[in-house]
């Protein structure tokens, strides 16, 4: 399973589009001060090739790039066949070796013998050191640390599948809105969400987070067998792949009409993400962007209760950089696809939460969710 399209899906991408991102990958690469790059099972594989290995395993797959030379995929044999029917194969060299052989002896005549390589952050250790015994005067670095652009600028085509998975995402929600909360388990409600981003076509959910009541005040509360009760405020976040490419959405919902309180922290939420929205453009700094939605929060006292950045990258992972924070410097480019998820916790007592993935434009920013932002009453 590689690149997952459909007949009314956008059209495949092609070993001449593969070929263009490992191009320019290694010359980032080189750019960096990096003899070549390591890249493992994973999304950045995924993303260069179009490959996807359908099981872990600790047997050796290295995607080997590096500026003037062909790309090699280093594959175990009986592998090899699913990787030769990828749709970035035919841009590439496939390297495979057997059980019994040495994979790192095959994969060392491929490196510079002192280089520096950026390897992708999920490489296993036992690979890592196998390549080191083999090239004791080789260094290493984490991607996210010497090239964590490397897939953040999302051309038309890939933006092109991020706004159907977004728009799948506002059709799961519109639809939850219609179904009951109250007297159900947050488990059953975050069933109906899984099984609404694929009846909307994805191929793939992430998470169905579902914090009603007091579980809402925790960022990181999943879904729970807590019973949803008339009065809960109830924090929704779901997302998943389709076309090979996530959806993140959040929306928080009231179980029957909310109090004064509660709609003012909800229009709080509210305003901060669109504060957050209206600061992205070309340019502009992440930081900045987390900085102008934290802005109308701290106004109106509630700076300590949002107590996480406002956003990450998404692509073919639902999270990814750039981020969203304070300290990152990262400029925004036209392709630069995000979240902008600003929150209010109140331990004990309930949260709220509004999230939209926005893309950058040539000047400005455009949402890629586009459903109601305000409080939603469901029964």
């Amino acid at each position: 399973m590689t690149d997952d399209t459909d007949a009314a899906g956008p059209a495949p991408f092609t070993a001449a589009d593969y070929a263009a991102r490992m191009a320019a990958a290694a010359q980032s690469a080189a750019g960096a001060g990096l003899a070549g790059l390591l890249i493992a099972p994973g999304p950045d594989l995924t993303h260069l090739t179009g490959y996807r290995p359908t099981a872990e395993t600790e047997r050796l797959t290295l995607l080997v790039l590096a500026a003037g030379q062909d790309p090699v995929l280093v594959v175990p044999a009986l592998e090899a066949p699913d990787a030769a029917k990828a749709p970035g194969a035919g841009a590439l060299t496939l390297r495979d070796w057997a059980d019994g052989k040495d994979p790192y002896a095959l994969t060392a005549p491929l490196l510079d013998l002192r280089g520096r390589f950026g390897v992708s952050d999920n490489t296993w250790s036992l690979h890592l050191l196998g390549l080191q015994r083999q090239l004791p005067n080789t260094s290493y670095a984490a991607l996210t640390d010497c090239l964590p652009m490397l897939r953040a600028v999302k051309d038309a085509r890939e933006l092109e599948r991020l706004a159907a998975a977004g728009a799948a995402a506002d059709a799961a929600y519109a639809q939850i809105l219609h179904l009951p909360f109250a007297g159900r388990r947050e488990t059953d409600v975050a069933a109906d969400l899984a099984a609404l981003l694929r009846t909307h076509g994805h191929s793939q959910v992430d998470f169905t987070v579902v914090g009603s009541g007091p579980n809402g005040a925790d960022p990181h509360h999943e879904a729970g067998e807590r019973v949803i009760r008339h009065g809960d405020t109830v924090v929704l976040d779901f997302g998943g792949l389709r076309f090979g490419y996530g959806s993140d959405i959040s929306r928080t919902v009231h179980v029957g009409e909310p109090t004064a309180e509660e709609r003012r922290v909800h229009d709080i939420v509210r305003e901060a993400q669109q504060a957050g929205f209206a600061a992205v453009r070309p340019g502009v700094a992440c930081q900045d962007v987390d900085r102008a939605a934290r802005a109308v929060i701290t106004e109106f006292g509630y700076g300590d209760r949002f107590i996480h950045r406002t956003g990450h990258g998404i692509g073919v992972t639902t999270h990814e950089p750039p981020y969203m924070v304070e300290g990152e410097e990262q400029p925004l480019v036209p392709g630069m696809c995000f979240s902008i998820e600003p929150g209010v916790y109140l331990p004990g007592r309930f949260g709220v939460r509004i999230e939209d993935i926005v893309t950058v434009t040539e000047d400005g920013g455009r949402r890629l969710n586009n459903a109601p932002r305000e409080l939603a009453v469901v029964e």
